[in-house]
């Protein structure tokens, strides 16, 4: 499962990279864009760093660090969208990938952390 989500986070990035470039260059939009590149590329460069984790609580430290970036990518896109920088169309399909990867990642936690008792 952790390869799968290595890839797909990986496309993300390539997406976001790809949309940022859009929103930089034909939007002239440069503050937002920023951010958004750097949480949506910091999910997938925090899930691959968690390949090579020291120790379970390692691991499970930098899948928690990608799941917070998810979320703040996921932010980013709907403020990008409420003004008017992303079309319906283009917020969608981002939106979407972004919401797969913090479920991945969440069933990724909740089946890797020990139980509470």
């Amino acid at each position: 499962m952790n390869n799968a989500i290595e890839e797909k986070s990986f496309q993300f990035a390539v997406r976001v990279v790809s949309l940022c470039r859009y929103l930089r260059d034909e939007k002239k939009e440069f503050i937002l864009s920023k951010q958004l590149l750097r949480a949506g590329t910091s999910i997938g460069a925090n899930i691959a760093e968690s390949q090579q984790a020291q120790s379970r609580p390692d691991f499970i430290s930098k899948l928690c660090i990608a799941l917070k970036e998810a979320s703040e990518t996921n932010y980013w896109l709907r403020l990008l969208r409420a003004t008017d920088y992303l079309s319906e169309t283009e917020y969608r399909t981002m939106i979407v990938q972004c919401k797969e990867l913090e479920r991945l990642l969440t069933s990724i936690l909740k089946s890797t952390k020990p139980s509470e008792q």
